[in-house]
């Protein structure tokens, strides 16, 4: 693996690029200013691969550190792969990986370490605002998303399904009787239960599917790719959870659930309110577990 590690009194400047960069000192400035422009993520990593897609043939670019994993193009994989270790003055940033079928020559890896040094501010600046808004987006007690990333994950799997023309299905759920559980044996055990309740929705979920808790013991899945056998799968493995769950047996807590699928004429309101008239019906019908509209 190659280690890029730059030093905090070398600024990644115009000045400073253009002194040790001798090729190319128009187009790496220029990157600099368009990695300059943003703070997301997800924008800052596409220029740079538009940028290393002037150098090496990949069919695979990726960039991974210790709280994202992304891909950057492509996913087929090569005979080789390349990985660049990304350091600033000995903190790891991250490593960008390559996928290629031909191994990169010396102009060329050149040319990438040049462009990994320009990133690596512009990528750490990045990394600090995607965390700090993730936290803005997480439930401090469960760790799962709250109800702004939820709004904001819903109209996302929402736009993708209609644009694959896959399904997305959305749970809602609550925990029957948590107020008395709160009244009863204090608001610390209330905490407990709701925390226990999040790592068992957490276990039961594919790793294509999102969690989200809105406050109290209110909560929310949305299951992308979604099949009747998926949410049966989903609910199954919840009831099953519940049951085996030592806290949450000793307090007898149980879940309604209601679900709906969305429809091509659906917004995120209209499906939101559908799953919360099914999370209604199953609350006011307790013999049946699951409500589906």
């Amino acid at each position: 693996m190659q280690t890029l590690n730059i030093l905090d009194n070398i600024t990644p400047s115009f000045n400073v690029l253009a002194n040790s960069i001798s090729s190319d000192s128009n187009n790496h400035s220029n990157l600099l200013e368009q990695l300059q422009t943003t703070l997301d993520l997800d924008k800052l990593l596409d220029i740079f691969a538009m940028e290393a897609a002037r150098f090496i043939k990949f069919s695979g670019l990726y960039f991974k550190s210790k709280m994202v994993c992304k891909t950057l193009r492509g996913s087929r994989k090569a005979k080789n792969e390349r990985q660049f270790e990304l350091k600033l003055n000995d903190e790891f940033i991250g490593t960008i990986s390559y996928s290629i079928d031909k191994p990169i020559s010396m102009r060329h890896f050149k040319d990438l370490q040049r462009i990994h040094q320009i990133i690596l501010y512009p990528l750490k600046n990045a990394l600090q605002y995607h965390q700090a808004m993730q936290l803005a987006m997480q439930d401090s007690l469960t760790g799962l998303g709250n109800r702004r990333y939820f709004d904001e994950q819903l109209k996302r799997a929402m736009h993708n399904a209609n644009r694959h023309h896959a399904q997305v299905g959305l749970v809602l759920g609550d925990l029957n009787k948590f107020k008395a559980i709160n009244d009863t044996y204090g608001h610390s055990t209330g905490d407990q239960v709701l925390f226990q309740f999040a790592n068992i929705l957490r276990a039961c979920i594919r790793d294509s599917d999102s969690i989200f808790r809105f406050g109290g013991d209110e909560f929310a899945i949305i299951v992308e790719n979604a099949s009747e056998y998926a949410l049966d799968i989903i609910q199954n493995r919840i009831d099953s959870s519940l049951k085996s769950n030592a806290l949450l047996a000793k307090y007898q807590v149980g879940c309604s659930l209601g679900t709906t699928f969305m429809n091509r004429a659906d917004n995120e309101h209209t499906l939101f309110e559908r799953a919360d008239q099914a999370l209604y019906r199953q609350k006011m019908n307790m013999s049946k577990r699951l409500s589906v509209v």
